[in-house]
């Protein structure tokens, strides 16, 4: 008897037979019931039946009774933005697929049609995978939660198509830079302070001056702004601000200061260390999406083209690369918890420096 998953076998006969665990006895011993069929999607079909339906089911609640269970847990051992996320995936796309199907439901066939309708809805495959990695991870709690039980699934991620990120030139950023000096204000120095340190806007936005030390020429990254959708929100405020820990142990650093940055920071100083630096007040800060909008109006004014504020830390690790910057402490500077991250995403190089490289092989004969 040939098994193809989910306990069908192909008997001997031709015909196909589906179990399911009917019951138990008082031992707590698995009692078995059997369902039978002419084809493989016959017999799955009806034990799918069978096991919605008998009272001796070995799995507790359908996909939808676990997603509550899952995001419960996950609510105290992730971030407020990963918890948002996450919960935003089961409720947008998980329970309206999945959600009344039982777990032993999910094969790979059903996977594979669902992550291609993710993209038949315009998702991008970036999207799609976010989706698809939170869709396993909830399947391997499943499997843990009833003993491995389950057939185990295949889950076919889709192909991301690399994109070039935007990256300023040497003569743009210096276009850049002229224009924020003129006449500086706080979030001009916050925006040219980003682009020296490539620190990320939620991290410039909740910056203070208490974590900015003048005498070690140095700044500390321990916290981010973001605004986050509530994940119950009965009245009509949906979203808040909120200032936590930085996004992860690695985004929490100290990030040495370069001249031009030191000075920059003596000449905005404030002396109360609770005041954010794209404010200097305490009782006031600049959202996230504030200081987009405000970047948006600089870089229009400077002729400037697609850049957003993260291309201002996506410029900053190109610069560092092309003075030859060991990556171990570009990596550690931009807060990624590797290397591999910072060289796939961030490290940019240009065409010039890809010339200089070329002519290094040039002058050893090649």
């Amino acid at each position: 008897m040939s098994k193809r998953g989910e306990n069908i076998y192909k008997r001997k006969d031709g015909r196909w037979e589906g179990r399911y665990v009917r019951a138990y006895d008082p031992s707590g011993k698995a009692r078995l019931g059997y369902v039978y069929g002419k084809t493989y999607r016959e017999t799955r079909e009806k034990l799918w039946a069978a096991k919605a339906a008998h009272p001796g089911r070995s799995l507790d609640g359908d996909f939808s009774d676990y997603c509550d269970k899952w995001l419960a847990l996950r609510r105290h051992d992730v971030g407020d933005s990963t918890y948002v996320k996450y919960s935003t995936i089961v409720r947008k796309h998980l329970r309206p697929a999945l959600g009344k199907r039982f777990p032993e439901q999910i094969d790979t066939v059903l996977l594979t049609d669902f992550s291609r309708k993710l993209l038949e809805k315009g998702l991008a495959p970036k999207t799609a995978k976010d989706i698809l990695m939170v869709l396993h991870a909830l399947l391997q709690y499943i499997s843990k939660q009833t003993e491995g039980s389950l057939p185990p699934v295949e889950v076919v991620y889709p192909r991301e198509r690399r994109q070039e990120i935007r990256v300023l030139s040497p003569e743009e950023q210096a276009r850049l830079v002229a224009f924020l000096l003129q006449d500086m204000d706080f979030v001009k120095f916050g925006v040219l302070l980003a682009l020296l340190t490539g620190m990320r806007i939620g991290e410039v936005c909740a910056l203070r001056w208490g974590g900015i030390s003048l005498e070690r020429g140095e700044l500390q990254v321990a916290a981010t702004m973001q605004r986050l959708q509530l994940p119950h929100a009965g009245g009509a405020r949906k979203t808040q601000v909120v200032i936590g820990n930085a996004k992860s142990s690695a985004s929490c650093r100290r990030i040495p200061l370069t001249d031009t940055a030191l000075e920059l920071c003596r000449r905005m100083q404030r002396e109360d260390p609770r005041a954010f630096i794209l404010t200097g007040r305490s009782d006031k800060y600049l959202e996230p999406r504030a200081l987009q909008y405000r970047l948006k109006k600089y870089v229009q004014n400077c002729g400037l083209e697609g850049v957003h504020f993260h291309t201002l830390r996506h410029t900053f690790a190109t610069r560092c690369v092309e003075v030859g910057f060991e990556i171990k402490s570009l990596s550690e500077i931009l807060g990624h918890a590797s290397t591999k991250i910072t060289l796939d995403r961030y490290v940019h190089a240009s065409m010039d420096l890809k010339r200089e490289n070329m002519r290094k092989l040039s002058n050893i004969g090649m």
